[in-house]
């Protein structure tokens, strides 16, 4: 089922691309996301248009025999300027450099694309080739041009892809490095696919027949590489998302301690959030409850009591940053206390209103939430007076 080799990949790459949606609506303006994106929708695209069944539907809906060449041949166009424009986006630079790199090449590969459909538009092809239209159209006028042009141009972007891959990869690690080798790889299946195309043209042109090279060789060569591209791309991508999902867990673990402190003074019932909401939501709403309870715990704190239990943590050998959370942590228990004695809310707030500090160690929400189980389990002295 030779078919298979283009349905599949067609289906994972836009599976691919339906997980960027959710990114692509909340930072619709983020052009590295867009880049991607673009990349995979053009990849998934050419996958399905090159299939054999594809080709002959997209003929006998338009009526226009070979239709599909140039559909084909703009998209592979258009793919091979979108890895050159993400590699630009996602290395970075000056902006400047940046924008006319984008720019060049948005415009290249629009050039390209318009020579193409209108050599096919000059030529004739009346015959339908489902299989062999490169070879078989090989020496017809501007037909030929226009395979030799998107032959030409997909050969000149994997040039440049392989030159700046393999001089980035160099100088980084990690999966940005194994991302680069999997495009470096993706660029020599592209290399093997645009030589068995040149020969079985070049073997036409010369009397020979090398069609196979053309017709049953070179289109695996292509669905492999796109695969390849692809995973070269977004497996780094994936890996930054998941390192930033991986801290955002942990630090919404690592407040639980303070959350579940200061949760029961909340002046109001928490809002709940849908089971799959974004780590970063949960954990937005997690410090908002925290910095609403602390507001709540206000005229409870004691700023004594905090300084005098940072101090003995110094003394005990503390790091500044530390004895400052253990200190916070001290007066929230205290202030806890408190609150648990006074029911009715008897107390009535002095003309200090209690902020919180970073120079204190308050500001520090996740030193301040580690400190506060071994402040619980300990006396709280209260300073006299």
């Amino acid at each position: 089922m030779p078919d298979l080799s283009f349905y599949g990949p067609a289906g994972l790459l836009f599976l691919a691309f339906l997980c960027k949606v959710p990114g692509l609506v909340r930072e619709p303006r983020e052009l590295l996301q867009r880049s991607v994106a673009t990349l995979l929708a053009v990849s998934s695209a050419i996958a399905f248009f090159a299939a054999i069944p594809s080709i002959a539907w997209l003929n006998a809906v338009t009526g226009i025999p070979n239709i599909a060449a140039p559909v084909v041949y703009s998209l592979m166009t258009a793919y091979s300027g979108s890895c050159v424009l993400l590699l630009i986006r996602w290395r970075g630079g000056p902006t400047a450099s940046t924008r006319r790199a984008s720019r060049r090449c948005l415009a290249a590969c629009m050039a390209v694309i318009a020579a193409i459909v209108g050599l096919f538009a000059a030529g004739d092809a009346p015959v339908e080739r489902l299989h062999d239209f490169d070879t078989y159209y090989a020496t017809t006028p501007y037909l030929r041009e226009m395979i030799c042009l998107y032959v030409g141009a997909h050969t000149v972007a994997a040039l440049l892809m392989t030159f700046l891959c393999w001089r980035w990869s160099r100088s980084v690690h990690g999966l940005l490095r194994t991302g680069l080798v999997l495009l470096v790889i993706a660029c020599l299946l592209n290399f093997s696919y645009d030589a068995c195309k040149i020969i079985a043209i070049v073997a036409r042109w010369s009397g020979h027949d090398l069609d196979h090279l053309s017709t049953w060789t070179a289109p695996p060569l292509a669905a492999m590489s796109s695969l390849f591209l692809s995973s070269g791309f977004v497996l780094p991508l994936a890996g930054q998302w998941i390192g930033r999902v991986r801290r955002t867990r942990a630090r919404y673990r690592a407040l639980e301690p303070l959350w579940a402190a200061l949760r029961g003074t909340v002046p109001y019932k928490p809002v709940r959030i849908a089971w799959w909401s974004s780590p970063e939501l949960r954990l937005m709403q997690r410090e908002s409850e925290i910095h609403d309870g602390v507001l709540a715990l206000d005229p409870y704190f004691e700023p004594a009591l905090r300084l005098a239990a940072s101090t003995r943590a110094r003394a005990a050998g503390a790091p500044p940053e530390q004895a400052a959370a253990i200190g916070t942590a001290a007066m929230i228990t205290a202030a806890l206390e408190a609150r648990a004695d006074d029911p009715e809310g008897d107390v009535i707030s002095s003309a200090r209103t209690y902020q919180p500090d970073t120079s204190t160690g308050f500001g520090d929400l996740t030193s301040v939430s580690q400190a506060l189980r071994p402040a619980q389990g300990k006396a709280v002295r209260r300073p006299p007076g």
